[in-house]
């Protein structure tokens, strides 16, 4: 069948020779029109086949030629390999090939250097394919399409197209164990081949597209067993052999077909001589542990066992109420929590009724800010981008204004102005912070909010996870949950009059609570002040010079205007000088807040701790390297905006009973730093049901080994007992 198909290919050309392909129309598209120096942006081949035509995946099977992509590209930009979506089986059904109907986009991953100039650049490429219908007809064309390199991305009109076709790649196999097994003894050149895993799917709603070998074909034909035990399934293709031995190990894409709708999984399975005597047991499947009661692949915050199909919704929702719940004690969050105690206090002993309904209005602040983040995610995805929970935190502005915010509300609790019914712009900010009404309470909700997304915590990452790869109907959901646990704790106690007797009777120690809630405030801008930074690099000595100008106009504003008896015009002119002027020249004109110079992504560079943990950047190919030596590995995903990150990092990794260890097994650290969501981290956080960072993995040095998923907040105990698992 081989010569077979080598014959038709070359009649096809011979015949076609002549022919113009006119059955293919072929364009470039990108995923930005504006990109920084350093992004990663996504180009996509559109092909679009006239009704009955079809063009050839990266193994065309028995006949045709894959499309090919010869780059034409200005220096700084590199390509990376192209990206195929899950391909079908054509006609005729005796010459088994694996193609594309109609239309398909092959997406590929460019990378633009950090020392870029601003500017446009063009991209260029030959593209060759085959079509056919009766008859084959090698196509060609060139294609081009032009970006701009500037200060921050903007995506193009065909965002969407290229996100639409990024949801049809094949998803990595990380918790998707399957078994390969010889059926037969071997018989002249042909070899039966058994593929089973467990998932809750319909017989025969599984088939297997191969990659392509050059000792060895697997057959397009696949039959169904039946499987041996409960929820298992099998296939069985037939493999023929051309030279050398037998292979050990295939590799390709496993679909699945359900209600309409496929979903494909990259995998690469070792083939075993015999069936094993229990297939859960299988090297594919199990995660070494000391623990025997601890289940295979069981991930160790939770105690569960990711598997497909998805985990019960009920149970994802009950882990966002609780994440949400723990978020209330943050330190995120803690400081906007600690001034709705304030309010409470004030209006408890005599208000009751007042105090429950402020409560609702908080709530209502929550979750309105809930269905905000949801609807940013869902806008992110249908974009065709990769959304992470906290990704606002990767905008520079956002944080520009966050900071500002924050300060003005710190200001406001020193007392440096005051909060007034009818005050101007300048107090609004304060005002909202601690006032103790509804636009308060309500204000105060959305504040929670915003500082609560750059935290992640125990119950909350997973349920995050699970509902970034879900409908928008149930991101919404997830979301709206997650909202109700960050919230209850204030609406319960606001509701249950019995608990208001434990509260400090209201008196002149508040205004000093109040001033004393000022700090934690002002630590929070100095944090956010510091994330600017890595945006803005020593620019951002600018936007001190801005806050100051407005903390001076703020004392202004409260000495003269709101509390002093004459000179008040002259002196809101000067506020109003000191704003402005402070925004045009400090903002505007020195720190060009809007098009930040974000400062390249530390994902590249080694950070070699002083105490001896050597952490190199991270990226799948450092992994398997590391794993091809026998070494375990170690990856700390975190993020300059994380604080959980920050806090696990000292004190439960870059501590001496850590680096120890580390050095004592030989392990490899690598850091993946998400301050800038970089797609392929978040790629790689989806693969393991997360939406964000803090993610410690431990890999152990057999490499075929499963990963060991480490809790949301860490131990030192908990590290070293991961790396004891690893070692062996």
């Amino acid at each position: 069948m081989r010569g077979v198909a080598v014959i038709l290919s070359i009649g096809f050309c011979l015949v076609a020779s002549a022919a113009n392909a006119a059955h293919t129309q072929v364009r470039l598209i990108l995923s930005t029109d504006t990109a920084r120096p350093g992004d990663t942006i996504w180009a996509g081949v559109d092909m679009k086949m006239e009704p009955g035509w079809h063009t050839y995946w990266k193994n065309p099977g028995e006949a045709g030629m894959a499309t090919k992509i010869e780059w034409q590209l200005p220096p700084g930009v590199t390509a990376g390999e192209i990206q195929w979506p899950l391909p079908e089986k054509l006609p005729p059904a005796e010459v088994t090939t694996y193609g594309y109907n109609d239309e398909v986009v092959l997406i590929v991953p460019l990378k633009l250097a950090a020392d870029l100039k601003r500017g446009p650049l063009d991209l260029k490429a030959k593209i060759w394919w085959l079509e056919c219908k009766e008859e084959c007809i090698p196509g060609s064309a060139d294609v081009q399409a032009t970006f701009n390199i500037g200060g921050q991305t903007k995506d193009s009109a065909d965002a969407a197209v290229i996100g639409l076709w990024k949801e049809r790649l094949p998803l990595p196999s990380t918790h998707l164990a399957v078994d390969a097994r010889w059926e037969k003894p071997l018989t002249e050149d042909t070899r039966p081949l058994i593929l089973s895993w467990f998932a809750r799917a319909a017989p025969g709603s599984a088939d297997f597209y191969p990659e392509a070998s050059d000792q060895f074909e697997i057959q397009g034909s696949t039959e169904y067993p039946p499987a041996k035990s409960m929820g298992e399934l099998q296939i069985r293709k037939i493999v023929k052999k051309f030279s050398g031995d037998w292979p050990k190990e295939i590799s390709g894409v496993l679909v699945f077909k359900s209600v309409g709708q496929r979903v494909g999984y990259d995998v690469r399975i070792p083939i075993a001589e015999s069936a094993p005597a229990n297939p859960a047991t299988s090297s594919s499947s199990v995660l070494p542990t000391a623990n025997s009661s601890e289940k295979p692949g069981q991930n160790m915050e939770t105690g569960k066992t990711p598997a497909l199909p998805s985990p019960p919704l009920w149970k994802m929702l009950l882990y966002a109420f609780i994440g949400g719940l723990i978020l209330n004690i943050m330190p995120c969050v803690l400081p906007v929590i600690a001034l709705k105690i304030l309010g409470f206090i004030n209006h408890a002993q005599n208000e009751p009724r007042r105090v429950r309904a402020l409560g609702l209005i908080y709530a209502s602040g929550v979750l309105v800010s809930f269905l905000a983040l949801a609807a940013v995610v869902i806008g992110v995805k249908a974009a065709g981008h990769y959304a992470g929970w906290g990704m606002q935190f990767s905008s520079p502005e956002f944080i520009v204004v966050l900071t500002t915010l924050i300060t003005l509300v710190a200001l406001n609790l020193f007392g440096v102005f005051e909060v007034t019914v009818g005050g101007r712009t300048l107090s609004a900010a304060g005002q909202l912070a601690s006032k103790q009404g509804a636009a308060g309470a309500f204000f105060n909700g959305l504040l929670a909010t915003a500082l609560a997304t750059p935290c992640t915590a125990p119950f909350l990452a997973p349920a995050l996870g699970f509902a970034f790869a879900q409908s928008s109907s149930l991101i919404i959901l997830i979301f709206l949950f997650v909202g109700l646990g960050l919230a209850a704790p204030y609406v319960v106690l606001s509701w249950n009059p019995v608990w208001l007797k434990f509260l400090p009777k209201p008196g002149a120690w508040m205004e000093k609570f109040k001033v004393a809630m000022g700090f934690p405030m002002l630590l929070t801008a100095v944090w956010l002040f510091n994330l600017a930074a890595d945006n803005y690099g020593t620019n951002v000595l600018w936007l001190g010079i801005f806050l100051v100008l407005m903390a001076f106009a703020a004392w202004i504003f409260g000495t003269f205007v709101q509390r002093g008896r004459t000179g008040r015009g002259a002196a809101l002119v000067i506020v109003l000088i000191l704003v402005v002027g402070g925004y045009a020249f400090a903002l505007e004109n020195q720190l060009q807040w809007r098009e930040p110079v974000v400062v390249a992504d530390s994902a590249g560079a080694s950070k070699a701790s002083p105490d001896g943990i050597d952490w190199q950047p991270w990226s799948p190919e450092a992994v398997a390297q590391a794993r091809a030596a026998g070494r375990p590995v170690l990856v700390d995903f975190t993020a300059n905006w994380c604080l959980t990150c920050q806090v696990n990092k000292k004190i439960a990794i870059d501590v001496p009973s850590v680096r120890k260890k580390l050095k004592d097994i030989n392990a490899v650290t690598l850091v993946g730093d998400y301050t800038h969501f970089p797609d392929s981290i978040t790629k790689e956080l989806n693969r393991f049901n997360r939406a964000g960072v803090p993610l410690v993995l431990v890999y152990p040095k057999n490499p075929d080994a499963a990963p060991i998923m480490l809790p949301t907040v860490l131990t030192p105990g908990i590290v070293l007992n991961a790396l004891d698992r690893a070692a062996h």
